[in-house]
């Protein structure tokens, strides 16, 4: 298994990363495929990375991350997806990807790694925790734009 940054777009790429979605999110399917713009913002920007985790040409795991920017806090990474094939959970594909999320943020220069993760969601906090992330007893709020 190995973790790589994405550095180009297919048609089979944008579709299994759509599958994994789906996986993460019952919303996914709603969405319809991934455009190959959404890739290639990503791949151009400095501030944006997908990661994936690939076995035998497979990609089986996927991480997206973006750096917020603010006055006081400077840079911050922000894990705004992450998800592991559901047949391929507890085999170390999760730690792989996250030690290459913490591994970018800090080339990029981030002092903290940010996410949310839902209610429900148990086994995700477990693995949170056990990778050395804090919780935080917050709300998250959500305006369409």
């Amino acid at each position: 298994m190995i973790v790589k940054r994405v550095t180009e777009y297919s048609p089979e790429l944008a579709q299994r990363v759509r599958e994994l979605l789906i996986q993460l999110s019952r919303s996914g399917k709603d969405k319809g495929e991934i455009s190959k713009e959404w890739f290639e913002d990503i791949i151009n920007s400095p501030w944006h990375e997908l990661l994936v985790a690939e076995e035998d040409g497979r990609v089986i795991g996927m991480a997206a991350l973006s750096v917020m920017m603010g006055p006081g806090i400077k840079k911050n990474a922000y894990l705004e997806d992450f998800v592991v094939d559901s047949e391929c959970r507890t085999g170390g594909v999760g730690s792989a990807l996250w030690d290459e999320m913490l591994t970018w943020g800090r080339e990029k220069g981030c002092k903290r790694m940010e996410f949310t993760c839902g209610n429900g969601r148990e086994v995700a906090q477990a693995f949170y925790k056990k990778h050395g992330a804090e919780v935080y007893d917050t709300n998250f709020f959500r305006i369409d734009l």
